[in-house]
């Protein structure tokens, strides 16, 4: 811990001084326009202390607003999935990504591990490791000493005229003037569960693949997969290494998607340019990808089936029908056949409904989606993309109803953000334009919502007399 600590010092150094060379992070500004007395309120409060929560607090640390509070429901040092149901070993992405960069060498994810591990570790480096990831964000939120409040979860939020009211689980409240929701995939509607398996399952003999699973407890045992994407593959191999006697995975695809199409999709045009195509553009490059996943990276494919040999099984083609408890086991209904398992493990992704979010209680009624805005060609319907929220330039809700409203202090940096803005607020490449096209709108907000202030600010602002080394001062002028 103490060499981890000296080698974050190092790393926290060369940051200190390259953001010295940058004038960053700007001196704190917005309370030069608000009323004296009203600092007590927080400037942006932040749902989320992982990935995008980190990165949205210092990019707008670095644009001067600094009057910030950020809670997660995590303990400290395992917000996020990474160290917690992200069980795939590294992380997907090529390290040679910048990481949270900002445009700033020194906050880049090689400079920190060669700084932490030095360069010819890095060298050496295949793929970024789970923990290593995590220790990297750690490092940030560290670095920047964000006030983030663990274990704290936020229960649901009202929004008005003047700010957000955040409502803790524990009872009290926070009052913001913004609000951004940085929560996660899970975040907008959570696991998505087909109708098909029964809900009682749930915990004792199933869980979804973002669940907490004592993968110990299924030594020796017959644990079915539902699904066939990256996560439901990482699940197998844990399960296998963990001594399961056997795993059956279920696909209802004939074959496995054999190209990851999103990673075409990651270049500044897509990243930067989504958000300003026409709403039948947007919704056609969502249906490409909605009909095109990406497959399991090769890598996690070869783990599952050396973890497991013959204790491996892919049923491809399945057409299960009913999924539920029989004689304390679960019973697999197939159109061909009957299988049974002693635990099912459920690989099949997120939903997004903002209906079904206990965070967005207050409010979800209010919120503009794409259904309410677009209407598609019929060959194109596809139900669960229009319940997707219909953002702003800056993440920000719209009102249902088209009018002005406050809904627009809540900026939602999450996964249910891709139908209006692409991969931006969902993956590694882009979290960076994210952070900034963020920050960019929030300051833009917050100086235009304090105007009159600001003004009155300008006017009397007589802190240097340029020409009071010359005799033609005037003081009166």
């Amino acid at each position: 811990m103490n060499t981890q600590r000296a080698t974050n010092a190092l790393a926290t150094q060369r940051l200190h001084e390259e953001l010295a060379y940058l004038r960053l992070p700007a001196n704190p500004w917005p309370s030069l326009g608000t009323p004296a007395g009203s600092s007590d309120i927080a400037e942006v409060a932040i749902i989320g202390a992982g990935m995008f929560g980190i990165a949205a607090a210092v990019a707008l640390r670095l644009k001067g607003i600094d009057n910030l509070r950020l809670f997660d429901d995590s303990p400290r040092g395992h917000s996020g999935p990474w160290t917690t149901y992200a069980r795939m070993p590294t992380l997907r992405s090529p390290k040679e990504l910048p990481g949270l960069a900002l445009g700033i060498r020194a906050l880049t994810f090689r400079a920190w591990y060669e700084a932490v591990h030095g360069a010819q570790a890095w060298e050496q480096l295949y793929k970024i490791p789970n923990g290593t990831w995590q220790d990297y964000l750690n490092w940030i939120a560290e670095a920047f000493d964000l006030p983030i409040e663990h274990d704290t979860a936020i229960s649901t939020f009202a929004v008005d005229a003047k700010g957000v009211t955040l409502k803790r689980a524990d009872g009290d409240q926070v009052r913001a003037r913004r609000l951004v929701i940085a929560n996660g995939r899970a975040g907008a509607g959570g696991p998505s569960i087909p109708a098909f398996i029964d809900a009682r399952l749930f915990p004792r003999l199933a869980a979804h693949t973002c669940d907490p699973v004592d993968f110990t407890a299924l030594a020796g045992r017959r644990v079915a997969v539902i699904g066939a994407g990256s996560s439901a593959w990482d699940n197998a191999a844990t399960a296998l290494e963990h001594g399961a006697a056997q795993v059956t995975m279920y696909a209802r695809r004939a074959w496995l998607p054999q190209i990851n199409k999103a990673r075409a999709s990651t270049y500044p045009g897509f990243v930067e340019g989504w958000h300003s195509l026409a709403p039948e553009q947007q919704w056609a490059l969502a249906s490409y990808l909605d009909d095109t996943p990406p497959p399991p990276p090769h890598e996690t494919v070869l783990r599952t089936l050396a973890a497991g040999g013959k204790r491996f099984t892919l049923h491809l083609a399945s057409r299960l029908q009913d999924v539920r408890e029989a004689d304390g086991q679960v019973r697999l209904q197939l159109a061909e056949h009957t299988d049974h398992a002693d635990f099912l493990i459920v690989g099949t992704g997120f939903r997004v409904d903002l209906a079904h979010a206990p965070l967005f209680a207050e409010v979800a009624e209010r919120v503009a989606l794409w259904r309410d805005r677009f209407e598609p060609a019929r060959v194109g319907r596809r139900s669960h993309l229009g319940l997707y929220p219909w953002l702003g330039d800056g993440f920000e809700l719209q009102e249902r109803n088209a009018a002005p409203g406050p809904l627009n202090r809540v900026h939602l940096l999450n996964h249910a953000a891709s139908l209006s803005f692409g991969a931006l607020a969902s993956d590694i490449p882009a979290i960076s334009a994210a952070a900034e096209r963020l920050a960019s709108r929030i300051v833009a907000h917050v100086f235009a919502e304090e105007f009159a202030g600001h003004l009155g600010y300008l006017q009397g602002w007589e802190a240097e007399w340029e020409l009071e080394p010359t005799p033609y001062l005037r003081r009166d002028a």
